[in-house]
């Protein structure tokens, strides 16, 4: 399979956080996924983009190309979570995003996304 290698050398895309509803971590799904959740702590949808993460919460908000979590129970963004990884080339995105996930599930957040 060919890749697009100037595709991946591009600093433009962003992993993001975003703080959903507290009654996501009452779906089986998500205390499937998350059965250390902290209730202390939110529950999160984590990805990645090639826009600025409050162009793709838009998207999400509307339901273009959505996460049905972010579409129904999306409240905001969580920068403090990611600012800090970004920009970063689409290859660190895809490592970044799935490293974020894992590290926030292991601080005790339910986690969905991150893949």
């Amino acid at each position: 399979m060919k890749t697009n290698k100037k595709k991946n050398r591009q600093i433009h895309y962003h992993v993001y956080v975003v703080r959903l509803e507290d009654c996501v971590a009452l779906i089986p799904k998500v205390k499937k996924l998350n059965p250390d959740h902290d209730l202390e702590k939110p529950c999160v949808y984590v990805g990645m983009t090639g826009l600025k993460p409050e162009q793709r919460l838009k998207k999400h908000l509307t339901g273009y190309k959505a996460s049905k979590f972010v579409e129904k129970y999306g409240v905001c963004l969580m920068p403090e979570l990611y600012e800090d990884l970004n920009p970063l080339t689409y290859d660190e995105a895809v490592v970044a995003e799935a490293g974020l996930a894992h590290r926030l599930r292991a601080e005790g957040y339910a986690v969905v996304g991150g893949h």
